[in-house]
Order: C-alpha cells, then structure tokens, then sequence
C-alpha cells in the first residue's frame, strides 16, 4: 500500500502557498484601505477649495458691494463645505485604522456618506440656481443680471460651485462603495428551488 503522507518537501511547500495566499489576502486589503482613504482625502481637499474661493468672493465697484454673506444659498455653500472637509478628514483616519469591517460600522459608513452625500449636492444645485439668476435674470420679479455689473464675482461663484460638484461626484462614489461593502454583508435570498421542486413531485404524483 503507498504511503499517503506527504514528504517534508511537500508539507513545505503547501505551508509556502498558503502563507502566499494569506500575504496576497493581506496585501490586497491594504490596497483597498489605501485606495478608500485617498479617495476620502480627495473630497476633502475638493471642499476646501471650494469653500476658500467663496469665502474670499466679493466685489466692490461703482454699483455697490456685493459679497457672498449677501446671499443664503452661497452661505450654505460653505458651511457644507466646512461640514463635508472635517467629515472626509475624520473618516479616512478611521478607513486608514487596519480595522476589521464589522456591521455596525458598515452601516455607520453607509449611513453618513448618503447623508453628508445628499448635503452637498444640494449645497451645490441651490448655488446653481442662484447663479442662474444672476446670469439671466428673472423679468417676472424683476430680477435684473446682477453679472453684468459683477462678473468678478460671479466667476469665483461658478468656480466655487463647480469645484462643489466635483465634491459631489467623490461622495457618490463613496456612497456606492459604502453601500457595496454594506449589503455584501448579507447573505443572497434564498432560492426557492425546494418549492419548485416538490410542486414537480407534488404534479407528478397526480399524473401517476
């Protein structure tokens, strides 16, 4: 009868290739942690920028002085802003933690990123209009083209916005991420195979 166990040169090399497994496992994870915390980061630089060029938005000229304190939808823009950059900085420390990813944070992430996601966006499309606006005007309640009397300032108002929007589209990202990592948690619905199965039996037996 051959003998079934293993030579030491075999015991070897199955330890080497499951310990490779374990350190491509590893190293993988590490990627995606790193990956996650950059794209983290990213919107945090995004909405200080954003929040900066708004802050130093306004314009005095032979009109009059206008500022971004004048305007409540360019208020909200930047305490958004100030909201969205500390809530990307503390949560990539904590995507950076080599944590495990444990339920209550998945729904913690998930949770937070929709919400923070959903605050910015409409920062950014009630700047919009308000930016609309002040293009075009609005002859019905006679709104004239502020623009045309302070393109300086609307021009920081649209890059502002702008760079908002480029905010938006990193929380979405992390929003599909996090709603990725969320549901892949539970387990896929149960196929009714069984059910099928014995209405076959079940018709079968009638037919017999």
């Amino acid at each position: 009868m051959a003998d079934k166990r293993g030579s030491p040169m075999d015991m070897g090399s199955a330890m080497r290739d499951d310990g490779g497994g374990d350190e491509a496992g590893s190293g993988r994870t590490t990627g995606m942690r790193t990956a996650e915390t950059l794209l983290r980061l990213l919107p945090m630089g995004l909405c200080i920028v954003a929040l900066v060029v708004m802050l130093k938005n306004s314009q005095t000229n032979d009109f009059g002085s206008l500022s971004y304190s004048n305007l409540g939808a360019f208020r909200y823009l930047v305490h958004a802003n100030g909201i969205c950059a500390g809530y990307s900085l503390l949560t990539a420390v904590v995507a950076a933690m080599p944590r495990p990813s444990t339920m209550s944070r998945a729904w913690t992430f998930f949770l937070l990123d929709q919400f923070l996601t959903y605050i910015i966006l409409a920062a950014g499309a009630v700047s919009m209009e308000v930016l609309y606006l002040a293009y075009n005007g609005d002859e019905a309640v006679t709104w004239s083209e502020a623009c045309v009397s302070f393109g300086g300032f609307c021009r920081r108002s649209v890059a502002s916005v702008a760079i908002t929007f480029a905010a938006v589209l990193c929380y979405a990202a992390l929003s599909l991420i996090s709603s990725y990592r969320l549901f892949s948690k539970y387990d896929a619905p149960p196929v009714h195979g069984r059910s099928i199965t014995k209405g076959i039996e079940i018709g079968a037996t009638f037919h017999g």
